[in-house]
């Protein structure tokens, strides 16, 4: 006797979910609860925004890239089985003119970034990783709070390849966002080194 179809999981349980108030994606199918955002996490993403934000989220002039759209957690649907929340997410403005609004955007994005977290690490580093290079996003940034790195990886057609990894005392320019300089170990709540304390 054949086993039954499995059922995938769809944009209804996902709100369902929401309405709920548990943060949830689909990953191949399945409706996978995210990882609880302790300080630490929720901390990461605020400081690679606070980067990020003021030199790449515009249109560029006055000293300034520009030439961003970024946003936290927004809902992506890459595929049918694959709505993911990526921690960070960015699209080029030459490529996309209008920030995506829709919900679940279709837009893919040109960059992500995840911040590891003990339940979800294999799904980062593996599942949600393989959807990424499938949709062909470009650059893919990894936070591993373990190790305290980060880990920059660039689209290829044979998998991401890592291009730069940065430990909390370096300061990097990482790709896409190279223009800027990230010390690392601000994401791990550490002073740079030319900073007096106040």
């Amino acid at each position: 006797m054949a086993a039954p179809a499995r059922r995938l999981a769809t944009l209804d349980d996902l709100l369902e979910a929401e309405r709920e108030g548990v943060a949830c994606e689909i990953v191949d199918g399945e409706l996978v609860q995210k990882a609880m955002s302790d300080h630490e996490h929720g901390g990461v993403k605020f400081v690679i925004s606070g980067y990020l934000a003021d030199p790449f989220n515009r249109r560029g002039g006055g000293g300034r890239p520009g030439g961003w759209w970024l946003a936290n957690e927004v809902d992506i649907a890459f595929d049918a089985e694959n709505v993911l929340r990526p921690d960070v997410a960015g699209w080029r403005r030459d490529r996309v003119a209008v920030m995506p609004r829709e919900w679940p955007t279709t837009v893919t994005p040109d960059w992500v970034c995840e911040v590891l977290s003990a339940s979800t690490a294999r799904r980062d580093l593996g599942t949600k990783r393989d959807t990424y290079h499938r949709a062909r996003v470009g650059h893919y940034w990894v936070v591993d709070r373990n190790s305290r790195v980060l880990l920059v990886y660039r689209w290829t057609e044979v998998g991401y390849a890592l291009v730069l990894t940065g430990g909390e005392t370096d300061t990097v320019h990482a790709e896409p966002f190279g223009a800027v300089g990230i010390y690392v170990g601000r994401l791990f709540g550490l002073d740079e080194p030319d900073e007096a304390p106040g």
